[in-house]
């Protein structure tokens, strides 16, 4: 993997998202700079870091969860 390739998935990995005009999120626009294996894996690195947030969380909830429940909350 490239540095260009890691800085890439680091993004992708982070919990910022951008937010369209009506306020939805989007992608992150490095997501559509990563090959099909590289969203595959990032898929994947998501998914261990978010359980990881969430054991360490006193609520049990991920930077994910936070975020939505925020939302929702107002």
């Amino acid at each position: 993997m490239t540095r260009t390739e890691r800085d890439l998935l680091e993004q992708v990995l982070s919990a910022w998202r951008p937010r369209g005009r009506d306020g939805g999120l989007r992608a992150h626009p490095a997501w559509h700079d990563l090959r099909p294996d590289e969203r595959r894996r990032a898929h994947d690195e998501a998914a261990v870091l978010r359980q990881l947030e969430a054991a360490l969380d006193p609520d049990g909830l991920s930077s994910t969860a936070h975020a939505v429940l925020a939302r929702i909350r107002g």
